[in-house]
């Protein structure tokens, strides 16, 4: 029944289910209280290694492969990804400059951050990680490539987990009850099924382009892991164990990518 579905659907359907990840670990907020700097950097780590590997191996090869059948040259297919990497890259860039938001680690950024109450910057901050990830499975799906856009899901699903996790915990420290925390960290995940939509949608409305779409999901993923996840992992002492656990992250995806895919 789901082969059955537009790309629309399916991609809408699959970021909703990749969006409950997000749900799935911040219920172990009622469990724990606190994560020690050690852990959530492993954690969000490890969640940043998967959607590395999910950019490479789901977006951007597909990508390469789609546009090369699509224009029967290599050098010009290398140019439309390339261009799509760059587009996304600078649209989150720009998004990220013009909206307030809150890094669990790096503090408040963008302009006038502190006319806003705390926890929602917190929300704006975790929107803005959520919304390229839903986007990146919604193109998945494009090009009826079924079984890459599973893949994606269940990837992005998975590092949804630590993320969502984390995010909870965080809510506790700016004081909000365990319900509180975990019913506004499910809110942050619900903005994949959106990107989704929209990524999705693009693909639908223009297929021709879609080895830029793919690079765009890819480009806007990529600069959530340079310019934010990264950044935010290595500011303690456990910058090596930061390291291997995104190498971690980024062998589970590409495993499954490889064994699924």
């Amino acid at each position: 029944m789901f082969t059955d579905l537009s790309i629309v659907w399916q991609g809408s359907i699959a970021s909703f289910l990749a969006g409950n990840g997000t749900a799935l670990g911040a219920a172990g907020v009622f469990l724990v209280r606190r994560l020690s700097d050690r852990l959530q950097d492993s954690l969000l780590s490890a969640a940043a290694g998967v959607m590395l590997a999910a950019s490479f191996f789901s977006l951007l090869l597909p990508g390469l492969e789609y546009g090369e059948k699509l224009t029967g040259h290599t050098w010009i297919a290398a140019l439309l990804v390339i261009a799509g990497i760059l587009m996304g890259a600078l649209l989150l860039y720009q998004i990220h400059q013009r909206l307030p938001h809150e890094h669990f680690a790096l503090g408040r950024e963008g302009p006038e951050g502190a006319r806003i109450k705390r926890i929602w910057l917190f929300i704006i901050a975790i929107t803005l990680h959520n919304f390229p990830e839903g986007m990146a499975v919604g193109v998945g799906f494009g090009g009826g490539n079924l079984n890459n856009g599973i893949v994606l899901a269940i990837g992005i699903g998975l590092q949804n987990i630590p993320e969502g996790l984390a995010v909870a915990v965080s809510l506790l420290t700016i004081q909000h009850s365990r319900l509180q925390a975990f019913c506004l960290a499910v809110l942050t995940g619900l903005v994949e099924p959106i990107g989704g939509i929209f990524g999705a949608g693009m693909v639908w409305l223009a297929e021709p382009i879609m080895p830029w779409t793919l690079g765009f999901a890819a480009g806007a993923m990529l600069f959530i892991i340079s310019d934010e996840i990264i950044p935010e992992t290595h500011r303690n002492d456990y910058r090596t164990l930061a390291t291997f656990s995104l190498l971690g992250g980024f062998a589970v995806m590409m495993f499954l990518d490889a064994t699924l895919g």
